[in-house]
């Protein structure tokens, strides 16, 4: 290829992609072409030609096309939109498009148009909800006054593999949330902003957004999104319509703090993103020491406001030393991520525990590294998984109206085949936090392990409502789940995201791609996952695990030997 052969030009792309298209083949494969081809044909080439496009590229059920105009471009979108969604209320076809559009610089090189307005409309087009459209802020400067339909502003965002924000706009105008409302009030808490200017304090600040999500998720009648998702939200420029929309709920709540001269000052206020208002806007002042009674103030406004009544869960116990709290709320994110962040971990717990001996939380979080430490990381099993097994009973019965200790208690008495136990420190956690989001994920590892899978996959998608944007083991444990059901092209794809790719779900992957008959490739990730995880064996798989059912344990055998994982 020449530099003469290639021609720079501005443009605007249009990117269309059915949804739900590989659900759609497997259930029908006849039915979704015949009505892919009717699609193309009868609603998407008309309106391409109409305004003067070309299709240049068909990616089995994604269209890239081309316009000389970000209004040709917008109109033939909205003109496309509409027939389809008009064509699927009517009952007579279910396939439904996602659209991004953008106007930007591309390269034909006589075959092909590249470049980065055809990547930019790409990621656009992943961004927008079922039948709507997304697009650019360079499209929507161009069409402003030209085009009736209004867009409505999301801010910037930042789009897969692209280094750089780019400020969306949707439509319609209109919030229409990608996962169904709740039929109960649904909140999200946004990561409280640290006004402090010291980075020092960050840790405390996400600790009174964490504290407040494990308050308001206790309280009957509230449907409350977990942590891990809303701290996907962090140091971004957000909007919170769209973040209501990304999550599914109805109300968001997002504030500041400060901590200073001994005191902590807090602004906060809840948005109906549905209805487009503030239910309430407060600031609070009150001494470090109070920090706690001013959550519970919080939590108690928030629940008045949308519940209707003050409901008060009962008291968790509260630690009394704010030099452990810190400790705490700095490993609460470093146990899970890896070994290394794991021993991290381990040392701020241990003083943490020194500070304060009857600190329930950090109790319970010591025998979840503990346990993670012997079953998955590779530490000896002795002395930890005492460690393991005593703190948690500890940490359970110095707050028994902890859901979290309930959960890593429930975790841990299940891989010591304590069944009965394990089950009903799992109930009790739900009783106590029907939200907690790490319950249902992990009942849903050992219902796979005990045979029970179809309860495993129906306990992780109920885990992945309450947590769209997960920790890695959530995708571990759902991998894990399809890989169980015989489903593997959907355990692939699961465990290829970059969530969960390098973490310790990646020996579910290679036995994955062995049952798919890819052989090299699957012995190729089962050598990297030995890099990071060289004490993996299948022994110690086995005498770990809290496997009931034969079936279920030689399936996940078979695949870890054809993937060449190590024996012993």
């Amino acid at each position: 290829m020449t530099g003469q052969s290639l021609q720079r030009r501005l443009a605007a792309i249009v990117v269309a992609d059915v949804v739900g298209y590989s659900r759609l083949m497997e259930a029908d494969e006849v039915a979704t072409l015949a009505n892919l081809r009717e699609l193309r044909s009868g609603i998407i080439e008309p309106a391409v030609m109409r305004h003067n496009g070309r299709i240049f590229k068909v990616v089995g059920d994604g269209f890239l096309i081309e316009f000389g105009s970000a209004v040709e471009a917008v109109a033939a979108a909205l003109e496309i939109q509409r027939a389809t969604t008009a064509v699927e209320a009517s009952g007579d076809r279910h396939l439904l498009l996602r659209v991004g559009v953008n106007l930007g610089d591309v390269i034909d090189d006589g075959s092909d148009v590249l470049g980065d307005g055809v990547n930019v409309a790409a990621r656009l087009e992943t961004q927008a909800a079922p039948g709507g459209i997304c697009i650019s802020a360079s499209v929507q400067g161009e069409i402003v006054g030209k085009i009736d339909d209004l867009f409505f502003d999301a801010g910037e965002r930042y789009l897969k593999n692209l280094t750089r924000p780019v400020h969306v706009w949707h439509w319609p105008d209109a919030l229409q949330s990608i996962l169904p409302l709740p039929e109960i009030p649904s909140i999200a808490v946004l990561p409280f902003t640290n006004m402090s200017g010291d980075e020092a304090d960050a840790p405390f600040v996400d600790g009174l957004t964490e504290d407040l999500i494990t308050d308001l998720s206790r309280t009957a009648g509230l449907f409350v999104i977990a942590r891990n998702s809303v701290y996907a939200y962090k140091d971004k420029p957000v909007n919170v319509r769209l973040v209501a929309q990304e999550l599914g709920v109805r109300y968001v709540l997002e504030g500041s703090a400060r901590r200073a001269m001994g005191r902590v000052r807090i602004n906060a206020q809840l948005v109906d993103a549905l209805g487009g208002g503030h239910l309430w806007a407060e600031r609070f002042d009150r001494t470090v020491e109070d920090v706690f009674e001013l959550q519970d103030e919080v939590n108690a406004k928030i629940v008045e406001a949308l519940v209707g009544r003050l409901t008060i869960p009962t008291p968790r116990n509260r630690p009394k030393n704010f030099e452990a709290y810190d400790l705490c709320v700095r490993a609460r994110l470093l146990t899970e991520e890896s070994p290394q962040t794991e021993r991290e971990a381990h040392m701020l717990l241990q003083r943490a525990v020194k500070l304060e001996p009857s600190y329930a939380e950090a109790l319970g979080l010591l025998a979840y590294n503990r346990w993670l430490a012997w079953t998955h990381f590779g530490e000896p099993e002795d002395p930890n998984r005492r460690m393991a097994t005593t703190s948690a009973q500890k940490a359970v019965d110095l707050d028994p109206n902890d859901a979290g200790c309930r959960y890593v208690l429930g975790t841990i008495l299940a891989y010591e085949r304590r069944w009965e136990e394990s089950e009903a420190a799992f109930a009790k956690a739900l009783e106590l936090d029907p939200n907690h989001a790490d319950t249902w994920a992990a009942m849903s590892d050992i219902s796979v392990l005990d045979g029970r899978v179809a309860d495993g996959l129906a306990q992780i998608e109920k885990a992945l409502r309450l947590n769209p944007y997960p920790a890695c083991w959530y995708l571990c444990h759902l991998g894990q789940a399809q890989y169980a059901a015989r489903d593997y092209e959907a355990a692939k794809a699961t465990l290829r995201r970059e969530e969960t790719y390098r973490t310790n779900s990646r020996k579910f992957l290679a036995a994955t791609l062995a049952q798919l008959g890819h052989h090299e490739e699957a012995r190729r990730e089962a050598e990297l996952f030995l890099i990071a995880h060289p004490h993996f064996t299948i022994g110690h798989w086995l005498s770990s695990q809290p496997l009931r059912d034969a079936s279920v344990r030689d399936h996940f055998v078979d695949g870890f030997r054809k993937a060449g994982l190590p024996e012993t």
